[in-house]
């Protein structure tokens, strides 16, 4: 197996850590202070993760969120999940995105993760109005 996360927990040193899952900054940041939150144990998707693994990764998300208002003061964040090579997935080892957003940072954020696919951003006003 060619994992570049798992060849990754070999040798990095996380910003945050519990028995389960790490915390480390993105190679490829969207944003500043873009982190990715990864299992120990090799599994694919968010969807094969245990109870525990899950909890492990969200009390990691909390303590980030912290650490990143503290050195980046976002205006916002999105958090994502990709599970399976369809909706986007490159590498398979479950990764979820913590992603600061920052005003401007696009000229339009309406839609939030609806941008995923272009044609669903904008989505029926009305329901806002209710």
């Amino acid at each position: 197996m060619n994992c570049p996360f798992c060849e990754k927990l070999k040798t990095i040193k996380p910003i945050l850590e519990n028995d389960l899952a790490i915390a480390f900054y993105d190679e490829f940041p969207v944003n500043p202070g873009h982190m990715l939150f990864i299992t120990k144990r090799h599994v694919e998707t968010f969807f094969d993760t245990t109870s525990d693994e899950k909890k492990a990764i969200f009390e990691l998300v909390d303590k980030a969120k912290e650490l990143i208002d503290i050195d980046f003061k976002p205006d916002g964040y999105n958090i994502g999940l990709n599970c399976g090579f369809y909706a986007g997935q490159t590498v398979m080892h479950i990764h979820l995105h913590l992603i600061p957003r920052y005003k401007g940072d696009i000229e339009n954020p309406k839609g939030g993760i609806r941008a995923i696919i272009p044609s669903k951003k904008e989505y029926n006003s009305k329901i806002l109005e209710n």
